[in-house]
């Protein structure tokens, strides 16, 4: 019964056209649309880094682009400044330098970097500081700006211990052995050394010896020997060989025997104290040879 009404009822029913339907029919546009929207909603934080990732990439173009154009212009615009500043009164005009003494007043103008125009406005005092912190024989420094146009330094060098000759050259050490300068006769008073690796162990050697004055007078040099050992040479020509080890020991003899024989003063060329227990004596003129002249 109910398929007989069906087909009464399909018999009947007339073909409408869709177009002509009360509901218009979906366009593509709102369907990219709704697609877009189910998109977003489930997929919002991703398109959110995509599209930021991009934004990015387009802003670093263009600033690369513009780099060079960017950077002329800022570097004329800091120009411009800097000459104004120092024809307003700010140039800087006098340099006072203090306490510097193996440090030369050249490589501190040189590390301070003060141009004819520069102003005491735009000069970068920390940056100064550090270039002058670098130079060898600084320990410490202290850069300070005095207004309209001066700069004063002040340099706390370090401590020289020794003077180390090298390849005809002398320089001064400080105690971990570093050359903090070029000796031009001003430090005279202080021990010279000399060999491959003196300028290293100097400190050690010559505390050991200033426990023993007597036996630095007449003293010319001190010989490192292959890195090893030293060798006290004296104007005298007398040359002292010291052991590798047991330094304090071979001194505290020397000593000994200074105070109780004179042995320096004695005319001997070599005292060998490499051995221990033992005292080798080379006279200047082999006993042989006097005999003969006798």
């Amino acid at each position: 019964m109910q398929q007989v009404k069906s087909e009464a009822f399909l018999a009947g029913a007339r073909i409408v056209n869709p177009r002509a339907l009360p509901v218009p029919v979906r366009s593509p546009r709102r369907k990219l649309i709704n697609n877009f929207g189910r998109a977003w909603v489930l997929h919002r934080k991703a398109i959110v880094r995509t599209c930021s990732a991009i934004a990015l990439l387009a802003v670093i173009g263009v600033i690369y682009q513009i780099r060079e154009p960017l950077g002329m212009g800022v570097s004329a615009l800091g120009g411009i400044a800097q000459g104004e500043f120092a024809d307003a009164g700010f140039a800087i005009g006098e340099i006072s330098i203090t306490g510097q003494s193996l440090t030369s007043e050249q490589d501190i103008f040189d590390a301070l970097g003060v141009q004819p125009k520069t102003s005491t406005v735009s000069f970068d005092v920390e940056a100064a500081r550090q270039r002058i912190a670098e130079l060898p024989s600084v320990e410490t420094v202290n850069v300070r700006k005095n207004y309209p146009g001066d700069v004063l330094v002040t340099i706390t060098e370090k401590t020289p211990i020794a003077r180390w000759r090298v390849d005809g050259v002398t320089f001064v050490v400080d105690g971990q052995g570093e050359q903090i300068g070029e000796d031009k006769g001003a430090y005279g008073d202080l021990p010279l050394v000399i060999g491959d690796g003196a300028a290293d162990d100097a400190l050690v050697m010559i505390r050991a010896l200033d426990q023993f004055p007597g036996l630095k007078t007449g003293l010319l040099a001190l010989s490192r020997i292959a890195d090893r050992r030293w060798d006290m040479i004296y104007d005298t020509g007398l040359r002292v060989q010291l052991p590798e080890l047991g330094v304090a020991q071979a001194l505290r003899k020397l000593a000994m025997y200074e105070a109780d024989y004179k042995l320096l003063d004695r005319d001997i060329t070599v005292i060998d104290l490499r051995v221990d227990n033992l005292v080798a004596l080379r006279p200047t003129t082999p006993a042989v040879e006097e005999t003969k002249k006798r």
